[in-house]
């Protein structure tokens, strides 16, 4: 198992103040596996003009990973503007930008999306529904008041998702597909 999870915007290199408690979740929730983490190694630029980058980064990870180990499934992530990576790696097109996609002959190796303030609810889409691949697999994380993602004015709720609980109802999600897949 390979989580792929790309940080937010202005955070250091890494899986972030989300990937990080998200990552350590799932490996919680998936004993007796391996699983391994890669954090995208994008710019997570305040301007927001990092995530078609960031994307092409992603689906150049998966594709590597995907051709070296056949057996190995993986679980999809990002925060913020790495939620908005995600959304392009998996080919829903954002107003953040446009980078590779992951080939759809990977989907099924693709067990689970799972995303925190994502931007892409401000124009009125979701992952479950903008992705026919991807949907069923995908679990959407807003935090109440969040900005960025439910156009709310509460700009310190988009700083909790590592905290409060959302990284571990979304790892649970994530281990289920996972086992089921």
């Amino acid at each position: 198992m390979e989580v792929v999870f790309a940080r937010g915007s202005g955070e250091l290199p890494g899986l972030g103040i989300t990937g990080g408690p998200f990552v350590s979740s799932l490996k919680a929730n998936l004993t007796g596996k391996t699983v391994n983490s890669y954090a995208v190694n994008y710019a997570a630029d305040i301007a927001q003009t990092s995530a078609g980058p960031g994307a092409t980064d992603m689906t150049n990870h998966v594709t590597s990973v995907a051709a070296e180990c056949p057996n190995t499934k993986f679980v999809l992530g990002g925060y913020s503007q790495g939620a908005s990576v995600t959304d392009i790696a998996i080919g829903i097109p954002t107003f953040l930008g446009s980078g590779k996609t992951i080939p759809t002959n990977l989907a099924p190796r693709v067990s689970a999306v799972v995303v925190f303030g994502n931007p892409l609810a401000l124009s009125g889409q979701h992952i479950p529904t903008a992705s026919k691949l991807y949907g069923p697999k995908s679990q959407e994380f807003c935090a109440l008041g969040d900005p960025v993602c439910a156009n709310g004015a509460n700009g310190a709720a988009h700083l909790t998702y590592g905290t409060n609980g959302m990284t571990t109802q979304g790892a649970v999600s994530a281990a289920g597909k996972v086992k089921a897949s």
